[in-house]
């Protein structure tokens, strides 16, 4: 889909056209980039609510977080599914995939770092009570991931299809219980002992070592995301009832995977 490659080929159509319902054997054409990627309903999605230059990047910044952290729930729970199949490198494939978007978040807080601080405190009063704190999808990606909180799924600003999700991934396995099943299936429960060896084979090691990526690159995620909140609104309070940059540092000792820090520990 690359237009700078755009050539006279065609490809292969699917018998039905995802948009609208079109049929391109009746009509005579075939999809666009532009059909198949619905690029008139995307472009006018981000919403203007002030005529200040920075909403739109405000906006299509934190549009763009959700569909990222949509594919990584899908590729977490491809991976969970593939622990609990004792599929070691099928879940070192997803959880690789995971890792690169985990950079892409990470180095998208640049972007949100070009709003001055000026910038901000003029768009601030148009977001009312929004805050990023209310993502459900990211509440899923740390249930998913072994941070399950009930107070989240409690929140009075949820509606009744997220509050369902969100209890939906309280019941799930998590990542880690889906990681103790290979180990018991491949009879290897003590990790302490795969860390010793000087150059470690085991793909049950593999895969506890792209957890803990996941894990690490979640974490400097959240990092450079409490700087530029630092940098852009100081010490003050955050929308959605937070305490802004102060809630988000007490964040940063979460970890997923604690017990796979602490193999550290015993070598």
């Amino acid at each position: 889909m690359n237009g700078s490659n755009a050539g006279p080929e065609t490809v292969d159509s699917p018998s039905r056209c995802p948009v609208a319902g079109r049929t391109p054997a009746e009509d005579g054409s075939s999809p666009s980039y532009g059909d198949l990627l619905r690029l008139d309903d995307l472009l006018g999605l981000p919403p203007r609510y002030t005529d200040l230059h920075d909403e739109e990047l405000f906006y299509v910044a934190h549009m763009v977080y959700e569909l990222w952290f949509k594919i990584v729930l899908d590729e977490l729970e491809r991976t969970r599914d593939a622990l609990f199949a004792d599929d070691a490198p099928d879940a070192l494939y997803s959880l690789r995939r995971v890792g690169v978007i985990e950079r892409v978040l990470a180095g998208q807080v640049d972007v949100l770092r070009t709003i001055s601080p000026g910038s901000f405190a003029l768009l601030r009063p148009s977001l009312y009570q929004a805050s990023g704190i209310q993502s459900v999808q990211f509440r899923e990606i740390e249930f998913l991931s072994g941070l399950k909180d009930s107070r989240y799924v409690e929140r009075g600003d949820l509606d009744a299809a997220e509050r369902t999700r969100l209890r939906r991934r309280m019941a799930e396995p998590t990542l880690y219980e889906a990681f103790l099943t290979l180990c018991e299936k491949r009879g290897e429960p003590d990790l302490t002992e795969l860390l010793r060896a000087e150059t470690p084979a085991s793909d049950v090691l593999a895969v506890a070592e792209a957890l803990l990526d996941h894990d690490e690159l979640f974490s400097t995620w959240r990092a450079r995301h409490v700087l530029m909140v630092e940098r852009v609104i100081g010490a003050k309070a955050g929308t959605g009832g937070s305490s802004g940059a102060q809630y988000l540092r007490s964040t940063l000792e979460k970890r997923f995977f604690p017990e796979l820090w602490e193999l550290r520990t015993r070598l």
